[in-house]
């Protein structure tokens, strides 16, 4: 402009011209951010709103060019061909008709305002408004999924508490009348393990250690059921007492070894307990020397509500970063193998079943 006017370059002068031209902007940014958020432009509604920013994009040219208007070097000077005050003519030392100067400076800006800066502004704030509105209702979707898995988990998980106690009271009805005082220290067990099982309502990760104490009990029972005819070992590495496993995950798998493996046998049955932990995963056996699968060891059956329902929170709670899978032992029975991702949580001060030897219930009085 200054090459195109043969006038020489004063850089303070452009400064101050440059920095009156734009620092105004500004101040008027957050309302117009904040008008936009207001008053957003929709599909149902964008005539509305057109004219609503168009009053507002007029009106923010005007503050704009009134702001400016108190720097220096703000008016360009048809007359003198240079930029000068909005308010003070140097050449003639009076005071500029101001009401004919901003009404020049505001036709001569209204366009830029608007095209240039308003309607950016405007832009980039329902941009981020829209953006907000994605992540909460991605938020939202989450929660929901989060919930909806949650409610998902209680449900399998309730459907577990009442199949071992259903049961367990079918046993104790039956020991009623053969044997009284069976049947009585049953009932018993059965009460600490309701107990256990009510204090573990709402958990759906407990320690290992704790699923062992939990299956203590049940296995008592169990005992008492089947007298001399049930032996129970356990083989844990001591590293797996404290990893995260599914509440209630051994005792239906146990109970399915019994049902389905012991139960079946004439003369005397035993269940072998291993964890181990290898890479990052911890892996569990449940082993019966039972009669074995009736179906092909390659179809890993379900045996009863028990093993469908944890394959389910097991799939729920890991997705594919577990298994559950059973098959025939070469020398007889089944085995049931777990792996879950390893993790381990603060020992808990509570004492575990004993392991790597023989299973013996603790007496309980009536």
């Amino acid at each position: 402009m200054y090459h195109a006017s043969n006038l020489s370059m004063r850089l303070g002068i452009d400064a101050v011209m440059q920095f009156g031209e734009n620092l105004p902007f500004a101040p008027l940014t957050p309302l117009v951010l904040a008008f936009a958020w207001r008053f957003p432009v929709q599909r149902g509604n964008w005539r509305k709103r057109s004219l609503q920013h168009l009053a507002a994009g007029i009106a923010f040219s005007l503050v704009h060019v009134a702001l400016r208007a108190m720097f220096p070097y703000s008016y360009w000077d048809p007359v003198y061909r240079e930029f000068t005050s909005a308010f003070w003519n140097p050449h003639l030392h009076t005071i500029r008709d101001f009401p004919s100067v901003f009404r020049a400076m505001f036709l001569d800006s209204v366009m830029d305002d608007i095209t240039a800066v308003y309607i950016p502004i405007v832009v980039v704030a329902h941009l981020i408004s829209y953006y907000q509105r994605f992540r909460e209702r991605e938020l939202r979707a989450r929660q929901l999924e989060g919930q909806l898995a949650k409610a998902r988990l209680e449900t399998l998980k309730s459907q577990l508490q009442p199949h071992f106690l259903f049961n367990t009271l079918h046993s104790i009805s039956a020991l009623m009348l053969t044997d009284v005082v069976a049947a009585d220290r049953m009932m018993t067990s059965l009460s600490d393990l309701l107990r256990m099982s009510l204090d573990g309502n709402g958990t759906q990760l407990t320690t290992l250690s704790r699923e062992i104490e939990f299956l203590d009990v049940y296995l008592s029972i169990e005992k008492i059921r089947f007298e001399d005819r049930l032996s129970v070992f356990f083989d844990i590495a001591p590293v797996c007492l404290d990893a995260l496993v599914p509440y209630l995950l051994l005792q239906p798998l146990v109970e399915n070894a019994v049902r389905h493996g012991i139960s079946k046998r004439s003369t005397p049955g035993e269940i072998r307990i291993i964890s181990r932990q290898e890479d990052r995963i911890l892996h569990l056996w449940i082993r019966d020397n039972g009669p074995g699968l009736s179906d092909a060891p390659e179809e890993t059956p379900k045996r009863g509500l028990g093993l469908s329902v944890t394959r389910e929170r097991l799939a729920a709670l890991y997705g594919g970063d577990q298994s559950c899978q059973i098959r025939n032992l070469a020398e007889g029975g089944a085995e049931l193998h777990v792996q879950l991702p390893f993790s381990v949580s603060p020992p808990a001060p509570l004492a575990a079943a004993p392991l790597a030897a023989e299973y013996k219930p603790q007496e309980r009085l009536a």
